[in-house]
């Protein structure tokens, strides 16, 4: 319309039409701005969220829509996401018929524990005319807690009732050996193992006496949180804390549902937190909850504080799950002195991690003698993290060295093959 006022000045026939024009748009105006403002348009707006978020699962997020009103309308919704997602141009767009309903879902991957609010929901509607726009706010604010990821949990204690136990990665082990625990010492009958007369009884009683043995089923299964600052390396938005912390609410919930006690410990350059080992209703549900408030530390970890805290808190021979990670030889000569200590004491298990992002870099081909020569200072440094292993196992640490991602199968194989094999 602006361009045929331009063109009336050359053009004298056409400023009629401009004023036509102007005329009609202001009257559809008027029409658009009394279907919007005259009375608030009736919409019902639904969010749906799920209880608590995963922590590196994807999860699906749902609105609901209904038009209440006779007219067609034109929809642009906006959701005021939570700041650490960092999403600040959502938003979806649908036209709605009369008296019609639609879904309109997304999908968030939480990459951080803590309290998600999510705030208002904001409607931004339009009538068949277009011109103007009315802005119509929902107060749907609500707050969600991430936790270590629950998703994961279940998914892994399905699998290990599973058939499909190997398609998945996880092994079925047949056990090979037991523990027994003295239960009391009975006259000897028929068919009793003669390994188990106790001699000592028999000459007292002058008859032959047994012990008796139950199968001990209730070990105790820890696991140690190194939080300090070699755990802040993120690997696929999660840092290794993290990814620690999701492994360690799947093997707590596996050893409980195998009748085992789990416990927990966190450290640092101070102690954390500290669950004795349980296999109470209740003691999964602590487990999460001191997860879920966990917090990377800024120092470096305290290996005789961990040893004592063991030594005190820790009653028992027990299996031990370490997750730490040492970038160097010379980090793994300093605690291990306090690693040989507790494997003393009980089954000690060195989970660390294998630098992905360093495995992908070796496999590119070299294109100047820059990058090989920083290729081979990669493959040094991945070849220094095997000579740990070798280390560990020279002192009879067992160890687990894994990418991030397989972490939790790594483990609970681990737990599975020890239990299997009646070491714990």
């Amino acid at each position: 319309m602006v361009f045929i006022f331009i063109g009336s000045f050359s053009a004298p026939i056409l400023f009629p039409v401009a004023q036509a024009a102007l005329v009609m748009m202001l009257v559809l105006s008027l029409v658009d701005y009394s279907i919007l403002f005259a009375r608030k348009p009736r919409f019902q707006l639904r969010r749906i969220l799920p209880r608590v978020f995963s922590l590196g699962d994807e999860t699906t997020v749902f609105f609901r829509i209904r038009n209440r009103n006779q007219q067609l309308f034109s929809i642009t919704l906006v959701d005021e996401l939570p700041v650490q997602f960092q999403i600040r141009d959502f938003s979806k767009r649908l036209v709605l018929k009369p008296d019609e309903e639609k879904e309109v879902s997304y999908h968030l991957r939480p990459e951080e524990r803590g309290a998600f609010l999510f705030g208002k929901a904001q409607l931004f509607v339009e009538s068949r005319i277009g011109f103007l726009q009315r802005q119509i706010s929902y107060p749907l604010e609500k707050e969600v807690p991430v936790y270590p990821s629950i998703i994961q949990m279940k998914r892994f204690a399905l699998l290990t009732t599973d058939r499909l136990l190997q398609q998945q990665g996880l092994k079925r082990l047949r056990r090979i050996g037991h523990s027994y625990e003295f239960e009391q010492i009975k006259n000897y009958v028929p068919g009793d193992d003669h390994r188990s007369i106790n001699w000592k009884a028999t000459g007292r009683r002058n008859q032959l006496m047994v012990n008796q043995y139950e199968d001990e089923r209730a070990q105790q299964v820890y696991c140690l949180i190194d939080k300090s600052r070699v755990m802040r390396m993120p690997f696929q938005g999660l840092s290794l804390m993290d990814h620690a912390i999701n492994t360690t609410l799947v093997v707590s919930n596996i050893v409980l549902r195998k009748n085992d006690k789990a416990g927990l410990i966190t450290f640092s350059e101070k102690l954390g937190t500290a669950i004795k080992a349980d296999r109470k209703a209740r003691q999964l549900e602590r487990i999460l909850q001191a997860l879920y408030r966990e917090k990377e530390q800024p120092l470096e970890a305290n290996y005789e504080l961990l040893y004592q805290v063991s030594r005190k808190i820790i009653n028992g021979r027990s299996l031990i799950l370490l997750f730490t990670n040492f970038e160097s030889s010379f980090a793994l000569e300093r605690a291990l002195p306090y690693l040989r200590r507790i494997n003393r004491f009980h089954l000690l298990v060195v989970v660390f991690f294998e630098n992905t992002e360093i495995v992908k870099f070796t496999e590119q081909p070299a294109t100047d003698l820059e990058e090989v020569y920083t290729q081979t200072i990669a493959r040094t440094a991945l070849a220094e993290k095997q000579m740990m292993v070798h280390t560990l196992q020279q002192y009879g640490i067992q160890s687990i060295l894994t990418p991030p991602e397989e972490l939790s199968l790594s483990t609970v194989n681990k737990y599975l093959e020890l239990k299997s094999r009646g070491l714990i």
